[in-house]
């Protein structure tokens, strides 16, 4: 059997990559125009993989760039981030190249602690810094040495958004006052939590104030989505109809992950003709493989915002989440009540918060979990 061409983790190849051209582009563009980018997506929208396949357009046009990638999802601190960078930086350019060489003997200035992962074998490094300004020097070589070499660098940092929550406060201007300065480096700064990249960039009293170009990244449209679909499981051998893919893009709300997910599993199947019924199984499978998920989210939440989430999953998408109509028809409580489970719930990422020009919407985050609780309740 032919591999799975629905990636559900990572890049693979542009043949297995989904429509995103003229963000591509677009990034492409300023890129070489020395802009540097702020990419702004909801989480398991695909932004990762845009950065990736951007990366991989860069290499394949022969654009004079060396890139780097680091997620900092994980860091709790200033520390961490160091580290995360560090082994970012190693995992681009190993110990045994010639700018990889150099990165360690940077690096042993610092006296860090070496681990490989046994299954991996990836690098691991940890910092034991004797002060604060000997750790924001760490951080300033090591940047200076990304901007010091022969190519320029593009150098993306996912979740950027989580600096925020360091216990070192002045995290933003240390980066700022090194960024303004790295002339041979372009960023891209990517984040989930739209309202506070928001803040990060467009807040006149934050360091990096106006400081970038934002690219907001939204769902793939559906008629490059069905024609990927289309033609992944025709390539295959495969035969899918036209109903069944119209149902996927619907059934999943064009979430790039869960839509990635169900054509996965529909593959998966090894059938060489989908059909609607089979689509329905598989769908009902998956709600019942992640049922023990969501009834742990049931125990963690109150009442009042359990209730809160079914009325967004029965209705699909609601405007008016304070409205009288709203919170009686799901008994929420009160239009108070259900202001305080609309901002908890996204802060949770449980509920997605979209802001349009003249009006604001709420959905449940995950289309798997708002399909279910609209089946069971």
């Amino acid at each position: 059997m032919k591999d799975n061409p629905f990636i559900i983790k990572g890049y693979k190849s542009a043949d297995l990559f989904c429509d995103r051209e003229k963000e591509t582009e677009k990034i492409l563009n300023l890129i070489q125009n020395s802009v540097d980018i702020t990419l702004i997506s909801p989480r398991k929208f695909g932004k990762s993989g845009l950065i990736r396949h951007v990366f991989n357009q860069i290499s394949q046009r022969n654009l004079d760039y060396k890139t780097i990638y680091v997620d900092i999802f994980s860091t709790l601190n200033l520390n961490e981030f160091i580290k995360s960078l560090s082994e970012a930086i190693l995992e681009q350019f190993p110990e045994k190249t010639t700018i990889g060489k150099k990165f360690f003997r940077l690096l042993n200035s610092f006296r860090p602690l070496f681990s490989v992962d046994p299954l991996s074998g990836n690098l691991h490094l940890s910092f034991q810094f004797s002060s604060t300004s000997e750790q924001e020097t760490s951080l300033k070589q090591i940047l200076q040495f990304v901007n010091n070499q022969d190519s320029k660098v593009v150098l993306a940092i996912d979740e950027f958004q989580q600096i925020v929550y360091y216990p070192e406060k002045n995290v933003e201007a240390l980066l700022r006052e090194q960024v303004q300065n790295m002339h041979n480096t372009r960023f891209i700064f990517c984040g989930s939590k739209s309202s506070m990249m928001r803040e990060i960039f467009a807040d006149a009293k934050r360091p990096f104030f106006s400081s970038t170009r934002q690219i907001e990244i939204g769902k793939i449209g559906s008629d490059p989505y069905a024609k990927f679909i289309l033609d992944k499981f025709t390539s295959a051998g495969r035969a899918i109809d036209e109903e069944s893919v119209a149902f996927i893009l619907m059934w999943t709300k064009r979430h790039t992950y869960y839509t990635q997910v169900l054509c996965n599993e529909l593959f998966a199947t090894g059938k060489k003709n989908i059909s609607i019924k089979d689509v329905h199984k598989v769908c009902d499978e998956v709600l019942e493989e992640n049922e023990s998920t969501y009834m742990q989210y049931r125990a963690l939440l109150t009442q009042q915002q359990w209730r809160f989430l079914i009325g967004l999953a029965k209705e699909d998408e609601v405007f008016q989440v304070y409205s009288s109509g709203f919170v009686s028809k799901y008994k929420i409580g009160n239009s108070t009540t259900s202001a305080r489970a609309a901002e908890s719930l996204v802060d949770k990422e449980l509920v997605l918060k979209t802001i349009y020009k003249d009006k604001i919407s709420y959905q449940v985050y995950d289309p798997f979990f708002s399909r279910w609780l609209a089946r069971e309740y």
